[in-house]
């Protein structure tokens, strides 16, 4: 199959996506060689493979137009003291772009905030995690940055780890998840200034939600990330490293009774099915003492090129069960749904009628779990899988198309850049970048040749607040609040189309999408990736 002339770019990723068959380069030859090492005192810079630049569109720095109680500026909170380090960093995750045909308005009346817009969930937790609004039209820095949840009378915005973020056009609001355990969920935010957000806990419960995206129908896909119990990497040494999980986090659809109201509705769970069973949670006990952590059918539904049945399974039903608050993990667990480990995101496949999506699974994120090749055999370094609906939506077949290794590791957000090319972060953590010498990447991956190597895309640096941070780890600090390293989050691609047609995954990418990632962490800064993005 051969492609039309894309990423206009001398060398590097373009020899890629230019024309010539998929087979006809060593992708491992193109984009940015290598990822940036990992150097305790020393800052590395942001490498972006040739013919693309970075714009820097927000940084933590930045004063918000509107601060409440400790949130005073994008990046950062003002509690330094009584933090004895420095401040607590705010950590600003997933990016959702909007182009709105109107002034949607904000704290300043009669101010025009413009069209264009990127929002996000900023992940800190002590019940201070908010969400922001970067206006994009606007240079002035006093309306530049606004906050959408501001802070109660006891000076708390009661959220917690905010971090999967869309825009839902059958409610015209904006979703946020917080992966925060039983105590998480989705918030819902009107896209117009001057509602205050609820939470929709009675109908989707609690969990570790991040990912989160509508359907044409009215549906969420949501993907948890709920770390399971360590075990030992090696189960006939009690003293081994406990650095293998126990597969815990769930993939989850709703349905809502009416597509315009997220308030009732089923929950569901994917259910994957191996010989004829379906692959459910196995407690540690005495029986299984290890968990399900080296099992036969945790090895195949990782080894790429299998494909197992899966269907959905309801785990609650307003209707049913009523709309008091429930814990939606234990309820996929009761209901026989299959866990993973650690999934993190999930995208629709452009152009599938939204019937097929890839979703991420992070892994241990431990050279000691990843280093035993039985537990890299079952994604202890991170895996991509894709799902395929039959017509009916109800049924189809999950595969694993891309394993992790020690140098694609710990997949997290995702987009589709056209039909074909995925974009994938990594978040290795800051043992995991220590453990290995590297820092994070953007990958690009081929889905229609699921062996062809991936391009590194963007190899991240590291800024010099977090090298600072990264220090003051290493060095074991007492009282140090933040974490070290950055991290790559937050990777979009959209052209903000708030109507229906314009869902992620309803079409191919066109010439007015932007692309944008979060450098989490450190100086927390947003930015844009500049080049020729028409692939297809």
């Amino acid at each position: 199959m051969t492609l039309k002339r894309s990423l206009r770019i001398i060398t590097g990723l373009a020899a890629v996506l230019a024309v010539f068959p998929a087979s006809a380069r060593d992708l491992r030859n193109d984009g940015v060689a290598s990822a940036n090492p990992r150097f305790d005192l020393v800052g590395m810079n942001n490498l972006v493979a040739p013919g693309y630049t970075l714009r820097l569109l927000a940084r933590g720095a930045a004063r918000l137009e509107n601060p409440s109680g400790v949130i005073t500026r994008f990046g950062y909170l003002d509690d330094f003291p009584p933090q004895t380090i420095e401040a607590s960093k705010t950590e600003p995750d997933e990016n959702t772009y909007l182009v709105f045909d109107h002034n949607p308005g904000g704290p300043t009346a009669g101010f025009d905030y413009g069209r264009h817009f990127l929002f996000q969930g900023h992940e800190n937790g002590h019940d201070l995690a908010h969400v922001t609004r970067v206006n994009l039209d606007v240079a002035n820095p006093a309306h530049r940055i606004t906050l959408l949840t501001p802070v109660g009378a006891d000076g708390k915005t009661h959220f917690n780890s905010i971090d999967g973020s869309t825009w839902n056009p059958h409610t015209r609001s904006l979703l946020f998840t917080q992966e925060a355990g039983s105590s998480g969920g989705v918030i819902e935010i009107a896209g117009d200034w001057g509602t205050a957000p609820r939470t929709l806990y009675g109908s989707l419960g609690h969990a570790s939600y991040e990912g989160i995206h509508p359907d044409d129908q009215g549906n969420l896909l949501i993907i948890e990330d709920a770390g399971g119990t360590s075990v030992n990497v090696n189960p006939a040494d009690p003293a081994s490293a406990k650095a293998a999980r126990v597969p815990n986090s769930f993939v989850y659809r709703f349905v809502p009774t009416s597509p315009g109201d997220l308030t009732a509705g089923r929950l569901q769970a994917l259910q994957v099915s191996i010989n004829g069973q379906p692959v459910v949670y196995v407690p540690i006990d005495a029986s299984h003492p290890t968990g399900d952590a080296f099992s036969a059918n945790q090895l195949k539904l990782y080894t790429v090129g299998s494909s197992w049945p899966v269907r959905w399974v309801t785990i609650h039903d307003t209707a049913v069960d009523g709309t008091a608050e429930f814990d939606a993990n234990a309820a996929a667990k009761a209901a026989g749904a299959t866990p993973f480990k650690r999934p993190e995101n999930a995208q629709f496949l452009p152009g599938s009628g939204f019937k097929t999506f890839f979703f991420t699974v992070t892994g241990d994120t431990s050279t000691a779990s990843g280093n035993v090749a039985a537990l890299a055999a079952r994604g202890a370094w991170g895996a991509i899988f894709r799902a395929d609906l039959d017509d009916s939506g109800e049924t189809g077949k999950v595969s694993a198309v891309f394993l992790g290794d020690s140098d694609h590791a710990a997949f997290d957000n995702l987009a589709f850049a056209s039909a074909r090319f995925l974009l994938v972060g990594e978040d290795r953590g800051d043992s995991l970048h220590k453990a290995l010498g590297r820092l994070d990447s953007i990958w690009v991956y081929d889905v229609d040749n699921p062996g062809a190597a991936p391009v590194r895309l963007v190899a991240l640096g590291r800024d010099s607040a977090s090298t600072v941070d990264a220090h003051l780890l290493d060095a074991g600090t007492a009282g140090f609040q933040n974490d070290g390293d950055n991290e790559v989050t937050g990777v979009t691609v959209s052209d903000g189309d708030p109507t229906l047609a314009g869902l992620l995954g309803a079409r191919v990418p066109g010439p007015n999408a932007r692309w944008f990632f979060t450098q989490q962490h450190g100086l927390n800064r947003i930015f844009e990736i500049l080049g020729d993005h028409d692939l297809e």
